[in-house]
């Protein structure tokens, strides 16, 4: 049975976040824009590339691999070069990202077993993309090896490549279950870190100290908006990445809800630290992207934690959104079960009990 007091606390607490119209729009609409928004800007693809051919050679096999070139859903047109000077202005005036060159005899060389040999330049001042781009073309080019090798039944060899959790490399379904941890931070973290950083400033700060309520009952009745908001947030991008995005979920949910409860209590913990130093809520509102932006690098979301260096990967590992993301995307793409996600929930709960700790001894201390 809950006390009226933490009764009482809890409901001003909801009503201070969902009295202003404007506030409850903030709130939903925000945070869909948001997933709209990301999964199509942060595309990890490459599209509506231009790439040279400088084709000395004219046989059957060029052709081909050019004709595939140009037929990639990722090429917007084949820009012919019609000598080596050609090809320099081409990528030094960004004409084209890369450019293919065949010599002499390409064709031949294939046609007689001997393999063919395809000089290949890219624009390195778009490294990432160029990159990406040299995938894309290599694909190509084993595509024709492959219908090669076809050509010639009594040839051994060969591969099947097969990518697990992600058979078509859709870039969504890496990017949509990460978005689930990445706008979970700033959704959740925004209304808790304004919250006592609100009492000082309209001088509700004096009628808490002087309350019947405990830390503890203060803190839980400041705790229980941004988990209902997280929650809710959480709930409607399971619904609508799967039916709108077509990205599977074949995981355990209700293990995904454990994972997220803790979580949610690891960044109120964090965001109840950062409102209890504020004096402002405008320091609230810097303290909580001081300290949101390295926690989305630190994530993994945007590079591996794995490539980072050592000292930054033991900071990762105290990061929250750095083991909910493997949650999550456990749980769309790989169907992991509710023992694996209870595996990787335990260092949140351990983020959460330490957040948590620290924010209520400050609170105390700020109150005395």
């Amino acid at each position: 049975m809950i006390r009226p007091h933490l009764r009482a606390i809890i409901v001003k607490e909801l009503w201070a976040v969902f009295r202003d119209p404007r506030a409850r729009l903030t709130l939903i609409v925000p945070p869909l824009i948001q997933l709209v928004l990301f999964g199509f800007a942060t595309t990890l693809e490459v599209r509506n590339i231009s790439v040279g051919v400088y084709n000395r050679d004219g046989g059957a096999w060029s052709q081909e691999v050019i004709q595939q070139i140009a037929a990639s859903p990722n090429v917007a047109r084949v820009v012919v070069l019609r000598d080596q000077a050609a090809l320099t202005r081409a990528i030094d005036r960004q004409q084209v990202i890369a450019a293919l060159r065949f010599d002499d005899g390409f064709s031949a060389d294939v046609a007689a077993g001997r393999g063919g040999t395809i000089g290949a330049i890219y624009d390195g001042r778009r490294s990432n993309a160029a990159q990406i781009v040299a995938g894309y073309l290599s694909r190509i080019v084993g595509t024709v090896a492959a219908d090669v090798r076809v050509s010639r039944p009594a040839r051994r060899g060969g591969s099947i490549v097969t990518n697990w959790f992600n058979p078509n490399l859709d870039y969504l379904w890496f990017t949509m279950p990460s978005l689930v941890a990445i706008i979970c931070i700033v959704s959740a973290m925004g209304v808790v870190t304004q919250s006592v950083a609100r009492e000082r400033e309209l001088g509700t700060f004096d009628q808490l100290m002087v309350s019947p309520l405990r830390t503890h009952e203060i803190l839980i009745g400041k705790m229980v908006a941004p988990v209902l908001i997280g929650t809710f947030i959480v709930t409607s991008y399971v619904i609508v990445i799967p039916t709108v995005f077509g990205v599977p979920l074949t995981g355990s949910v209700p293990a995904l809800y454990v994972a997220l409860f803790f979580y949610l209590l690891a960044l109120t913990g964090i965001g109840m630290l950062i409102s209890v130093l504020s004096s402002t809520q405008q320091q609230a509102f810097l303290g909580m992207f001081l300290v949101t932006v390295p926690a989305v690098l630190l994530s993994g979301y945007a590079s591996p934690v794995e490539n980072m260096p050592g000292w930054l990967q033991v900071i990762a590992q105290i990061n929250p959104p750095t083991h909910f993301l493997k949650i999550t995307e456990g749980v769309f793409l790989k169907g992991m079960t509710s023992t694996d996600v209870l595996a990787n929930t335990w260092p949140l709960a351990l983020i959460a009990a330490a957040a948590l700790t620290a924010a209520s001894l400050l609170f105390r201390s700020r109150m005395e």
